[in-house]
């Protein structure tokens, strides 16, 4: 008998769900590898589906497997499942593994401290399970597979401006990378991420400023790029713009182009903003991030493109200031450096 391709993913997602709403781990556990069968083969329609479902109840499944359900609701996710209804879930289960990971941490620290294992089963031992307990080595072990699925939901700009649950992952994130020194930086840039925030952009040498809005811009190469963009390859200043493949593949192409910098960073505080930092660092003035451009001090080049591959990265500008406006802000900027 011949089985479409989309009705095997289909019945092992139902047949897994059934397994766990029973509270049956034998079951659970087969229907756990039917499911990793069915999903490699699956149709893009199917996955579609299978998303939400898987999401629905996430948090029933055991704490083993959940994190790599939690993958795979990811991986539906960026083949177009719906990732406003599928983040929750996946914020929660995350949330529970971070929480078990700053446990983790602290009992590790408590009776005896040294390096923290690594995050593959063969770095803990059984030793390592009674010093500190299964549920924390579980929710350490896990905490890779977790990123991932919290990134590929947080790609979508509807859930970073819509889902909830992001403001206490982001609290606990901060607190076991300060305990373990781990940084979580593609999770932690990715709970960062601004939407439809303005920037204030002066350049400091022509007197010139510009207002422009970003959304969906991972890190300050990226941001770099793009501003280079919109002012030097829109005209409003002077010097070498970015090729239109390095911009482009700043927004939404796939890919990496070389580029060379057009400016150095600084914020209105005189520090300068590194490009291996991101958006959401640059200081606030007033509730508004001034960003000034000077000249560069040495000759720095990268692979511009996006730090998140699967985020459209978004700079527009919204308005040249008039020069009275302009020569203000860098007075007032001039005014708190000092």
């Amino acid at each position: 008998m011949m089985f479409r391709r989309g009705g095997r993913l289909r019945a092992a997602v139902g047949e897994f769900e059934t397994a766990v709403r029973a509270q049956d781990g034998a079951a659970a556990e087969r229907a756990f590898g039917g499911l990793h069968r069915a999903f490699g083969r699956a149709g893009d329609a199917e996955l579609l589906e299978a998303g939400p479902r898987l999401a629905a109840f996430l948090g029933e499944v055991p704490p083993g497997p959940r994190a790599v359900t939690a993958v795979m609701i990811g991986a539906c996710v960026e083949r177009g499942a719906d990732a406003v209804a599928s983040a929750p879930a996946v914020f929660a289960g995350a949330r529970e593994a971070f929480e078990a990971a700053e446990v983790f941490c602290e009992r590790w620290a408590a009776t005896g401290g040294g390096d923290l294992p690594g995050h593959e089963d063969d770095d803990l031992t059984e030793a390592d399970v009674e010093r500190v307990g299964y549920d924390a080595v579980v929710g350490w072990e896990s905490l890779p597979q977790w990123e991932m699925a919290c990134v590929a939901m947080l790609n979508a700009k509807a859930v970073r401006r819509e889902a909830g649950g992001k403001r206490e992952l982001r609290a606990v994130v901060e607190r076991v990378r300060e305990t373990s020194g781990e940084p979580f930086k593609c999770l932690a840039y990715a709970l960062d991420v601004l939407d439809d925030e303005p920037l204030v952009v002066l350049d400091r040498k022509t007197g010139a400023g510009f207002v422009v809005r970003v959304s969906g811009i991972g890190d300050n190469f990226q941001l770099h790029t793009l501003l280079a963009d919109a002012l030097i390859g829109g005209g409003h200043l002077p010097g070498a713009a970015p090729s239109v493949q390095a911009a482009a593949m700043c927004r939404d192409q796939p890919g990496m182009s070389p580029t060379t910098g057009s400016f150095n960073l600084v914020g209105a505080d005189g520090e300068w903003i590194w490009n291996e930092g991101n958006p959401s660092e640059i200081p606030l003035v007033d509730g508004v991030r001034i960003v000034v451009l000077d000249p560069p001090s040495y000759e720095r080049s990268w692979p511009a493109g996006r730090f998140f591959p699967g985020m459209t990265g978004e700079l527009v500008l919204e308005r040249v200031l008039t020069g009275s406006e302009a020569a203000a802000l860098l007075v007032q900027v001039a005014e708190s450096v000092r």
